[in-house]
């Protein structure tokens, strides 16, 4: 009996160490499935293991977001240019009717100075009946002055109180902010004003035909 106890006692010691053997293989294997370095593993295969297990160098995550800062630096840089561009740009004044108008009626008086209207006709006609009368009653002897130049410098006249109106409605729209189309409209009415003056002028001087005057008479006539 105590030699079979023996027996079994020893088989049991020798069959220990061959379970403890098989069950730590098993677990190397597990943990080398696992990625787990054994324990008999050297400390190159561990690091070589470690190297292979850790996530990728800082580097391309730092360029990663020195690109995408590179990318925002140069949306803020467009953004501010566009702003100091909108900024640089006047701003467009608000349309006003009365200086709308007020460049129309320019204009419209400047081209009126320079083709003539129909006060200044009625004026000279006027002026020529006038001198008709008078010549008639003896008033006067200058018969082509009463008739003729009398109602000629009458037209220029009028015409150049048109002029100097239309020069000075074109000054006041010019002298604040307007919008670019009242601006031109405007200086249209200045030019034209400024022209329908010098031609006032030159007609009331006789610059650009003297008045006609009558033949004399031939000597020793009957």
């Amino acid at each position: 009996m105590g030699t079979t106890t023996d027996k079994r006692t020893d088989d049991a010691t020798t069959d220990q160490p061959t379970k403890d053997a098989t069950a730590k293989e098993a677990t190397a294997a597990d943990a080398t499935t696992k990625g787990e370095p054994t324990k008999g593993a050297t400390a190159e295969e561990t690091t070589a293991e470690k190297r292979t297990d850790e996530p990728p160098a800082e580097g391309g995550t730092t360029a990663a977001a020195d690109t995408a800062a590179a990318d925002d630096a140069t949306d803020d840089a467009t953004a501010t240019d566009d702003t100091a561009d909108e900024a640089d740009t006047p701003e467009e004044p608000a349309p006003s009717a009365a200086a709308g108008a007020g460049a129309v009626v320019a204009a419209g008086l400047g081209l009126a100075s320079v083709t003539g209207t129909w006060l200044g006709t009625l004026l000279a006609e006027r002026q020529t009946v006038l001198g008709q009368i008078k010549l008639q009653s003896g008033k006067v002897t200058d018969q082509i002055g009463a008739v003729y130049g009398t109602p000629w410098h009458t037209t220029a006249l009028v015409n150049g109180v048109f002029a100097v109106l239309a020069m000075l409605v074109a000054a006041v729209v010019l002298t604040g902010r307007r919008p670019t189309w009242v601006r031109a409209v405007a200086w249209g009415g200045l030019a034209l004003g400024l022209l329908g003056l010098l031609i006032s002028a030159g007609m009331y001087l006789d610059l650009f035909a003297s008045l006609p005057s009558l033949p004399k008479a031939p000597g020793g006539g009957a």
